[in-house]
């Protein structure tokens, strides 16, 4: 019976000293706040964001910063002077200094840098000067400070190399044409995928302002103006919900309706703004911000709306009333249509991720009826 006894115990023993060991090497490539170990770098700690979820960084000894965008890749941001490590871990990319030639196709992140006073780093763009709502923008193009260099599937190799170009900021759309990014990091320009777009919180997307900030040496820049937008929310915090129900969407060439994910930032807007959102529940299995559904389920759900907003960011050919009853004759027997509390939003309104928080105002102003100083949103007569 002792002998039995003894046995179990060496076994006991033998399965807690491989625990300790298989735990050991399971650690061996990180750090406890989940950043890799990079040889050669001290790590010292993790800034998480507060409302953002795609991203966080990563800091090391002498200013050596990893932006992490969390399913995607990381980014070993090199200090100027410093030297680049020898080894990178799998999956880490290095940019190395401050980036002063950069390639934008993330078209909505060129606000965030703007609003670090960053622009001039960025010398290409995947958008023409008639494709920006941004005027400072459209300004650079038309004086040649900033160029065309193509779209996102079929960019300019030539005029990027010869822009010397030192990073391209791409959006997951990349991702549609895999042999892009392959042959930007074949010519040795690294490639950021930003992902900013997937934040349900809207100042999560506004957030992403300290990626940039990080990137462009603009760090305090980026907290500075980042505070700022958070402030300005801080207005809605304690007000009483209007309850006014509110049906954000577009109507495609072939009749079906297009809206939001119930999940997505900007349902999460209307809330903000004292909003109730007309759908509840409404996911897209694929994880699509939009769902499509017929005109006959979107009547059922959305037809006593209190306001509804046509996106006419995506179809443009909606500038009037009657534009967008010729979309479909059921949309004047909404309740909206009939109290005149229909509105429009165009492409500024997604392009301005420095201003989601003057956006939620611009809800809660038509919420509480007032009409006269939106920014963003616009009244159909």
């Amino acid at each position: 019976m002792k002998g039995r006894f003894n046995r179990i115990i060496f076994l006991i023993t033998i399965c807690i000293g491989l625990c300790v060991i298989l735990g050991a090497c399971g650690d061996s490539g990180g750090t406890d706040g989940g950043a890799p170990e990079i040889s050669g770098l001290t790590y010292e700690g993790t800034d998480e964001p507060e409302y953002a979820e795609g991203f966080a960084i990563h800091r090391y000894k002498d200013g050596y910063s990893l932006i992490e965008v969390k399913g995607d890749g990381m980014y070993l941001v090199v200090p100027e002077g410093e030297a680049q490590p020898e080894s990178l871990p799998d999956g880490v990319t290095a940019i190395a200094g401050i980036p002063d030639s950069i390639y934008l196709a993330a078209t909505s992140s060129m606000a965030l840098i703007e609003s670090i006073g960053a622009r001039e780093q960025v010398k290409m763009t995947e958008l023409k000067e008639s494709g920006w709502t941004i005027d400072s923008v459209k300004e650079a193009m038309k004086k040649g400070e900033m160029v065309y260099a193509g779209k996102y599937s079929e960019p300019d190799y030539e005029l990027i190399l010869q822009k010397e170009c030192d990073l391209a900021v791409e959006s997951t759309m990349i991702y549609h044409v895999p042999q892009v990014k392959e042959m930007l990091e074949k010519l040795g320009i690294p490639v950021l995928v930003d992902r900013s777009s997937y934040e349900s919180h809207p100042l999560g997307r506004t957030e992403w302002v300290k990626v940039y900030g990080v990137i462009t040496g603009r760090e305090e820049a980026a907290d500075s103006f980042f505070d700022e937008q958070k402030g300005k929310i801080k207005e809605l915090e304690g007000m009483e919900n209007t309850e006014k129900r509110v049906a954000f969407f577009y109507v495609t060439s072939s009749g079906k309706v297009v809206v939001r994910s119930s999940d997505d930032y900007i349902p999460e807007m209307i809330e903000m703004a004292g909003g109730r959102y007309c759908f509840e529940g409404l996911y897209e299995d694929s994880g699509k911000s939009s769902v499509s559904m017929t005109m006959e389920s979107f009547f059922a759900e959305a037809s006593g709306a209190d306001i509804i907003i046509y996106n006419t960011n995506i179809d443009h050919s909606v500038r009037s009333l009657d534009d967008m009853l010729e979309k479909s004759p059921v949309l004047k027997d909404f309740s909206a249509v009939k109290e005149g509390n229909c509105y429009t939003c165009g492409s500024s309104f997604y392009q301005r991720t420095d201003r989601m928080a003057d956006m939620i105002m611009d809800f809660n102003r038509i919420f509480n009826g007032d009409d006269e100083s939106l920014q963003f949103i616009e009244k159909l007569h």
